[in-house]
């Protein structure tokens, strides 16, 4: 094998490597955010009477999570509920905007 032929396979090796770590560290950079979610819009599991992604059935439902950066979830600005309490994410499901029914 000539010597440029082992350089370049030893260049891609380290590329591949890099990419796989980069890969790893992003995928370690998300976390669930449980009530930031649209109705129709989660990523999955809305809590019982759902089944997957996109069937939450209520704005900011209080089980239903989306993915987002991780260390952003508390940080989304989200509106006041009807009684003016605030509305934020969180990293656990929670007990507000559910469905009725």
């Amino acid at each position: 094998m000539s010597k440029a032929l082992k350089t370049a396979a030893i260049v891609s090796a380290v590329a591949a490597s890099f990419v796989a770590q980069t890969t790893t560290a992003t995928a370690q950079a998300k976390e669930k955010c449980f009530g930031i979610s649209l109705a129709g819009q989660n990523s999955c599991e809305a809590g019982p009477g759902t089944t997957c992604a996109g069937t939450s059935t209520v704005d900011y439902q209080g089980n239903a999570w989306t993915i987002v950066d991780a260390g952003k979830c508390m940080e989304i600005e989200l509106p006041a509920m009807a009684d003016g309490t605030p509305r934020m994410g969180s990293l656990e499901a929670l007990d507000r905007d559910l469905p009725q029914g």
